[in-house]
């Protein structure tokens, strides 16, 4: 009797960093200190970040989201997600008479500002970014004048601007590294005299990701990024691990929409998790893929991260009492208008 061929042993290689950055973490807990220090409900405009799981979370804590600030009762407490608003979300809010926590990400904020300064010196503003997602609305919100998305390298024949030599670009936070490098690099045989934003406007945390799955993707026959459809980054590192060389490469919200034919033939498995999941749903994926046979898990490590942002500075406020005394003001108002015949 011939002897017997050992199976290839099976093996998760774990992405580090991964899961939440630093804004993600500082939006998530400022809705649960809201929750806290305010009680319910408190009104979130757009998903405070973009993963199914901790929006259901937050709303069995009492967090309500909405699409528009017209949907928040007046005298309520509205926050703004981490993926930023336009001025004109907090002029409506201060006409709806509501209390606001911005809980935009600071990295994002920088984005904002930088639009505003160079439309103030009025340059053109090619923003590198995805058309309809909520982080460059905001941005774009900021300078609607001046700024022009470039939906990736293939929108560039269609950009035109007013003058050459006074062009700047800048990009949505959460894009793929080489993808927007391929965009700038197009740009720039257009206009040569474009201009990069003072420092990079890429998420680090980003990078990092996309990184780490870069170094897995060779390795890794399948890779599964635990991430929502909606969720930017997470989308992106998908198509970097196909790009890296992974045979295969999906995006799941659990661990239950693991198919069991992914992993026919597989030995290699890359994990990894998009900037906006907690890691709770990774560890439900090594458990289901440990009961396939694969325990053994290799961490793949890009970067070191350290960074954490203070919370809101409205959350040392009484926000509930500013509500009140807004709706106030308003009662105020129309008693004086009626006094004086208007």
């Amino acid at each position: 009797m011939g002897a017997m061929t050992a199976s290839p042993a099976r093996r998760v290689l774990l992405a580090a960093p991964r899961g939440y950055c630093a804004g993600v973490d500082r939006a998530v807990i400022a809705v649960e200190k809201a929750l806290e220090q305010y009680g319910a409900p408190i009104y979130v405009r757009h998903e405070i970040v973009h993963n199914k799981y901790v929006v259901q979370t937050l709303e069995k804590k009492g967090a309500i989201f909405v699409e528009q600030t017209a949907e928040v009762p007046e005298g309520a407490i509205v926050m703004f997600s981490a993926h930023g608003v336009a001025p004109v979300v907090h002029d409506e809010a201060k006409r709806g008479r509501l209390a606001t926590i911005d809980a935009t990400c600071p990295l994002v904020t920088k984005v904002h500002k930088e639009a505003v300064r160079f439309a103030q010196d009025d340059f053109d503003i090619l923003l590198i970014g995805h058309e309809g997602h909520e982080e460059v609305i905001g941005t774009s919100g900021e300078a609607p004048d001046h700024i022009t998305l470039v939906d990736g390298p293939d929108d560039v024949a269609n950009v035109e601007v007013r003058d050459p030599s006074k062009v700047v670009w800048l990009s949505q936070t959460t894009l793929s590294v080489d993808e927007t490098m391929e965009t700038v690099d197009a740009l720039k045989e257009k206009f040569p005299q474009l201009i990069a934003p003072p420092s990079d406007d890429i998420c680090y945390a980003t990078q990092n990701r996309q990184l780490a799955v870069k170094q897995m993707g060779a390795e890794a026959d399948l890779v599964i990024v635990v991430g929502s459809r909606n969720s930017s980054n997470s989308v992106r590192l998908v198509e970097v691990a196909k790009l890296a060389g992974a045979r295969a490469a999906y995006l799941v919200d659990f661990a239950d929409e693991i198919d069991d034919a992914w992993l026919e033939g597989v030995t290699t498995v890359g994990v990894t998790s998009g900037a906006s999941v907690p890691e709770i749903l990774v560890e439900q994926v090594l458990e289901r893929l440990s009961g396939q046979g694969f325990e053994d898990v290799e961490i793949v490590k890009s970067a070191e991260e350290s960074i954490t942002f203070s919370l809101p500075k409205e959350l040392r406020r009484d926000l509930r009492a500013e509500a009140a005394a807004l709706v106030a003001d308003r009662v105020g108002d129309r008693g004086t208008d009626q006094a004086s015949g208007k």
